[in-house]
């Protein structure tokens, strides 16, 4: 029987349709194929969320007294640009009998096609026999595999209604609290949008309180000590460590902040016995890092090529799409499927083809060794990103482009190289009654690192001889150093998609924190790089050269805002309920009721209270395109 495949892309779409039998013949919005089957395609979302005013005209003034907003049925309508695919695919729809789902492997790439089948009205008794196409790699024979695989699109019910959960959330918070808030910024003369989302705010509040954190620092002196042990060619250097006797003399993090004690126990060091109480020397292992995931390829590309979050997404994408060089990259995966392991050799062949400066690292490759990115059970929809077994010369590449496929090759490449191993040692010497300690690690064998290069390798080594217990030599003084206490840094992309993803490390609750560190932080994958964006846009956030600050509306809003809706907890416990949801742990319904009473709260605290102190003083900032409104209702006249 015909089959009717509906692909969340046009580039999705041509790939299905040349693993299908010929002739292909194009038709405007498909593909119809030799044994009878189409292949249409979405162009992203056909649909999207209808603003306030479609449910009731009075919205389209925004007015206080009419929040909160809150649709009794839930309504979408055609993207502009893609009401004539729309209309295509419903055409097919009325057509076929047997449909495939082949939206990108991830929950929005679910709900994308679902939401398009339930506007077009398709039956219960077809939606039950459609089936599901995941597919990660948009070369033929990955392809083909995926077609002899697919799943009944029953088992992704609950991945859709998670992404239709967190749709309706956003619209909801979002409207309601930017309606809100930039109404209250308007009382006090500030004339741009205050934009509030659940992710956006408490990201906002990350670099706020950062960059105040930051002003508002003052530097502390502290001291440290070291005793010099000559020993050899090069002296010993053994950081004192203060007995319980000196916490008064310490802050809360151990450093000694009064410099006449360190001088103290420096004067009774000088010239006395260093005897060696405790002795260990061992090596130790660091495994090669995971092939990327879509964060974590983000923050190393902005770290070595200063990219942005969004310039890597939009690399990945064209890598993925136009020259499919790499998988399907909005993954949160770390981890490869075990069968990927048969594909190694023609992976790692087409990378030695393809990009020269990594031939050789190619040709050091051992192939029979896997390291621990093959794990099956760490794997669902989609997996890490990397190379395809394409080969293709880079020359029609951009910069960002070949940049981005080099950092995931050479990452895939270390899964084929050994651990890096080092020499640690550590001695613990008791001098005049008091401990100091000397550290020291080595790197002896290089694996995997020797494909970062030299200058990407450990500098800073530092050789402590190993020496047996007892050992007696002599300290001949104790050198102080006066520091001083620093403040945090500025955030940077690449350091705020790290605090978005290790998010748990900014989050009081306890039982929170164990949680987050097993979903995926704050936004996801296919969103961080568009928030971190619109926010830019907005004005709440500015790029000064590499750091990301907060502005003076951003500041403003997030002090205005109720403290919860300004921290991560909030937002990522949505997450978590959204996560669980899609592993069906969670309904719908409790959800939205949740959000429903929050919205409905804190809209009531609006309108009963003032301006908000820190909204009075913003500087008046004129709308975005008010300018060539002015002019075109000048024309008009």
């Amino acid at each position: 029987m015909p089959r009717l495949f509906i692909a969340e892309k046009p580039s999705l779409g041509r790939a299905i349709a040349a693993a299908l039998p010929s002739p292909q013949k194009k038709d405007q919005g498909f593909i119809r194929c030799g044994n009878g089957d189409v292949v249409t395609w979405c162009i992203g979302h056909l649909l999207e969320q209808v603003e306030p005013d479609a449910y009731d005209e009075k919205y389209k003034r925004w007015n206080l007294d009419d929040l909160p907003i809150i649709p009794d049925k839930w309504k979408l309508k055609p993207r502009k640009e893609a009401a004539k695919q729309l209309s295509v695919v419903r055409k097919l729809l009325k057509e076929f009998d047997t449909v495939v789902h082949a939206g990108d492997p991830d929950r929005e790439g679910q709900l994308l096609v679902d939401e398009v089948i339930d506007y077009c009205r398709v039956s219960k008794a077809k939606k039950d026999k459609i089936q599901r196409l995941l597919i990660s790699d948009l070369n033929l024979p990955a392809v083909k595999t995926s077609l002899s695989q697919m799943r009944s699109n029953r088992e992704f019910i609950p991945l859709s209604i998670s992404a239709l959960a967190r749709s309706r959330a956003d619209w909801l918070y979002g409207m309601n609290m930017s309606r809100g808030y930039t109404l209250l910024g308007q009382k006090a003369g500030y004339k741009g949008v205050l934009s509030v989302g659940r992710v956006q705010s408490p990201l906002v509040g990350l670099v706020v309180r950062r960059d105040e954190e930051i002003e508002n620092f003052v530097p502390k002196d502290f001291y440290t000590l070291d005793a010099v042990i000559p020993y050899q060619q090069a002296p010993i250097l053994a950081r004192w460590q203060p007995s319980e006797a000196c916490q008064p003399w310490q802050d809360e993090e151990g450093r000694v902040l009064n410099r006449k004690l360190v001088e103290n126990v420096a004067s009774r060091i000088a010239g006395q016995l260093a005897t060696v109480t405790a002795s260990e020397q061992k090596q130790s292992k660091q495994a090669p890092p995971l092939p990327y995931s879509l964060s974590a390829l983000q923050i190393d590309a902005a770290k070595r090529f200063g990219m942005s979050a969004q310039q890597v997404l939009d690399a990945c994408q064209s890598l993925y799409e136009k020259h499919k060089l790499i998988t399907y990259p909005r993954s949160d995966s770390r981890h490869l499927p075990v069968e990927h392991f048969k594909q190694a050799s023609a992976v790692l062949g087409a990378v030695s083809n393809n990009e020269a400066t990594l031939a050789q690292a190619v040709a050091g490759a051992d192939q029979t060794l896997r390291s621990k990115a093959w794990n099956d059970s760490k794997v669902d929809a989609h997996h890490a990103i990397i190379p395809t077994p394409k080969k293709q010369s880079l020359s029609g590449l951009s910069t960002h482009e070949a940049n981005i496929y080099q950092q995931v090759a050479r990452q895939y490449i270390m899964q084929f190289y050994p651990a890096a191993v080092y020499a640690d040692s550590k001695l613990i010497f008791d001098i005049a009654g008091g401990c100091f300690i000397a550290k020291g690690r080595v790197l002896i064998e290089p694996g995997w690192k020797a494909l970062l290069g030299k200058d990407a390798q450990d500098k800073d080594d530092n050789t402590v001889p190993a020496l047996p217990k007892g050992a007696e030599l002599t300290c001949t003084e104790g050198l102080i150093k006066d520091r001083k206490t620093e403040p945090p840094k500025h955030f940077t992309e690449a350091t705020l998609l790290q605090a978005m993803t290790g998010i748990a490390k900014f989050v009081a609750d306890k039982e929170l924190k164990k949680i987050l560190k097993e979903t995926d932080g704050l936004g996801t994958e296919a969103t961080r790089a568009g928030i971190i964006e619109t926010l830019l846009k907005r004005k709440l956030l500015t790029r000064a050269g590499k750091l990301i600050k907060s502005t003076a509306a951003g500041r403003g809003l997030i002090h205005a805002l109720p403290s919860e809706s300004t921290y991560p907890d909030m937002t990522a416990h949505w997450e978590h309920q959204l996560h669980s949801m899609a592993e069906r742990g969670y309904a719908y319904q409790p959800f939205m009721d949740g959000l429903v009473k929050q919205v409905e709260t804190i809209v009531v605290q609006l309108k009963a209270g003032d301006v908000p102190e820190s909204l009075r003083h913003l500087p008046a900032v004129e709308p975005k395109n008010s300018k060539r409104k002015r002019r075109a209702t000048k024309k008009k006249a």
